[in-house]
């Protein structure tokens, strides 16, 4: 072989190792350890081998640069070797050229795009170069680690506080626009997420919603109380809705009422105690606990402040659950393109998301659509009081002296709105 065609030859085969390199960074950099688990699980010890590589993800990177910088050099240096031979004083520049555009084509951009779409099975399939490579690079991999070192000592980084329960939802967000999940999956996955978040104050009914009855009612009035209400279970209180003392069933209820008893504490069954900010997960295994359906849940001086029933928690995971007796409220009402008639007692946080907006109060505390027109007029307003909250042009429809029944919200033009801002 003459010495151009041994240039030749060892600048091609030099530039199949920069897309090799290139390849396995970018294989191991983007592959998921989960699909990598899963096939460790299914018997594929190299994808076990893969997963202890990343487990010292800086040693790695730092043999794959120094393995590419390495074979770059060499190509670049035999480049110019070649072309100086070929063309004289001009061959460095040309060298410069062509390599410049070899490598990019055919040791970055080529091999990244192959490997980007099959990245667990290409880092499977390299593995055992990787870990040789590792062996062989060793010395100059302790210099390198020894020098990230010393640069960590001198510069130091804050550490990244994002919370990795949004990045699970963005996750799952994307994967829904790719179409690899379908809306209620998402809506499902996402609320499992931030399940853990949620406390009892996000879901518990008010004390002004609660039906309850005393202890000391007659049969007659608690019945046409379950009657009226379709409720299964009634808490029960003591001379006042403040001092809930248990809760009963309406099958209990209506045997106590075949056996023409009247005791009706005999039937009153416990119930368990909460705070509003109480996490609903950690409630939800109390209630599993206790064997119970309903909390009462307590504000600081030991009042009721409202009630949380088993039902309340699984509906934040799967949404609304209606049984044929539940009537469904409509909480809002559309009279055109633009603008809306919103219940008093519909969610703020569901308004703003079907709005698209942000809210930038949402630390005050309020839940309802009330408590927020309440919060932003700074009054409970009468019938007519209006006022804008960015794009929205909010009008009370209907109000009593405690609190606001209805709204009508107008969604204004954007740009309109700019203009006058």
């Amino acid at each position: 072989m003459s010495q151009t065609g041994g240039y030749i030859f060892a600048i091609i085969v030099f530039v199949l190792f920069s897309g090799l390199f290139s390849a396995i960074e970018t294989a191991y950099s983007v592959a998921s350890k989960i699909r990598l688990k899963n096939m460790l699980n299914d018997g594929n010890k190299k994808a076990g081998d893969v997963l202890k590589i990343l487990e010292n993800f800086d040693r790695f990177l730092i043999t794959v640069l120094v393995g590419n910088n390495i074979v770059n050099i060499g190509a670049a240096t035999l480049g110019t070797l070649l072309f100086t031979q070929i063309l004289g004083g001009n061959g460095p520049t040309v060298s410069t050229i062509v390599m410049t555009v070899v490598v990019l084509l055919f040791g970055e951009i080529t091999p990244k795009s192959i490997a980007k779409q099959i990245p667990e099975k290409f880092a499977i399939s390299t593995v055992s170069f990787v870990k040789f490579i590792q062996v062989i690079l060793t010395p100059v991999t302790w210099i390198a680690q020894g020098w990230q070192w010393v640069v960590n000592k001198f510069i130091r980084f804050e550490e990244d506080d994002s919370d990795i329960a949004d990045e699970l939802i963005t996750m799952v967000d994307e994967a829904e626009r790719d179409g690899d999940l379908e809306e209620h999956e998402s809506d499902l996955i996402s609320a499992a997420i931030e399940f853990n978040d949620l406390e009892v104050m996000d879901v518990f009914t008010p004390r002004v919603e609660i039906i309850a009855v005393d202890v000391n009612d007659s049969l007659d009035k608690i019945e046409e109380v379950y009657r009226l209400n379709s409720y299964s279970r009634l808490p029960v209180y003591e001379k006042s809705i403040d001092h809930i003392i248990g809760v009963i069933h309406e099958k209990d209820f209506y045997e106590l009422v075949y056996r023409n008893k009247t005791s009706l504490r005999k039937i009153i069954k416990p119930v368990v105690y909460t705070s509003p900010n109480t996490l609903v997960s950690h409630l939800l295994k109390k209630l599993q606990t206790n064997k119970t359906h309903m909390a009462v849940v307590l504000d600081e001086f030991g009042g009721t402040d409202g009630i949380i029933t088993v039902e309340d928690i699984v509906e934040e995971l799967v949404g609304e659950i209606w049984d044929e007796h539940d009537i469904v409220e409509e909480f809002y009402t559309k009279v055109n393109d633009n603008t809306y008639l919103i219940k008093g007692d519909a969610e703020v946080d569901d308004m703003f998301d079907r709005f698209d907006i942000e809210d930038d109060d949402e630390d005050e505390g309020y839940i309802s659509v009330s408590g927020w027109v309440i919060y932003r007029l700074g009054h409970i307003p009468e019938v007519g009081e209006s006022f804008d909250y960015k794009n929205l042009h909010v009008t009370v429809t209907e109000a009593d002296q405690r609190t606001v029944l209805q709204v009508k919200v107008t969604i204004m033009d954007t740009q309109n709105t700019d203009e006058d801002e």
